[in-house]
């Protein structure tokens, strides 16, 4: 008997534990967080309304501008437009890359300096390189314009004054509207047609 009970198979005894089922650690947390993050447009600054309208602003120079969205830190436009004179320059047979980037950069330090000391209020470099290169905008077409028709006579004289105009005057109502300072337009508008004025002897010459 000891032997047939020392053989005997084992009773299996029920399991009466709870058996480990692994779930994914904060799943429908990461799915809601990951819903309600913005858009990367959004996240990198990059605002299709306000670029249009602040290119509005610069076609129709006599349309009062919105210093709360003038006020703003958005280069992508400028960049699109740099980008832009440079192409066309190039189409014309004139590589003047670095010209545009280096006058562009030298003029939005004086613009920057000449403001701040005009103002009494400070404004940041960012924001003078947004408007200044939102309002280049009239060159880039001129520029355009080059590509088919030579600007070196009495027309081409006419419509880069005509441009350079256009540029200073809505470069200058941006400034004076953002930084309050309406009887100063004009003392703000000379600078600015001396910038793009260089970019005309760019475009012409």
């Amino acid at each position: 008997d000891d032997v047939a009970a020392f053989y005997a198979p084992p009773t299996d005894t029920p399991y009466t534990g709870q058996v480990f089922q692994p779930s994914a650690p904060g799943g429908a947390e990461n799915i809601d967080s990951f819903e309600e993050e913005p858009p990367l447009l959004e996240e990198l600054g990059i605002n299709f309304d306000h670029i249009w309208q602040k290119t509005l602003t610069v076609l129709n120079p006599l349309k009062p501008a919105d210093g709360s969205i003038m006020n703003e830190t958005d280069l992508t436009g400028p960049v699109l437009f740099c980008i832009a004179l440079g192409i066309t320059l190039l189409m014309a047979g004139k590589a003047h890359f670095g010209y545009v980037y280096g006058i562009s950069a030298l003029g939005c330090v004086g613009m920057y300096t000449l403001l701040n000391l005009m103002s009494t209020y400070t404004i940041s470099y960012g924001c003078v390189a947004s408007v200044l290169g939102y309002c280049l905008l009239p060159m880039v077409s001129l520029s355009a314009f080059a590509v088919v028709h030579s600007l070196q006579g009495l027309l081409g004289t006419m419509l880069a004054l005509l441009v350079i105009g256009w540029c200073s005057l809505s470069a200058s109502k941006i400034f004076s509207s953002t930084l309050d300072m309406g009887g100063q337009q004009l003392l703000v508008a000379y600078p600015c047609a001396l910038l793009y004025g260089v970019f005309a002897l760019l475009t012409v010459f």
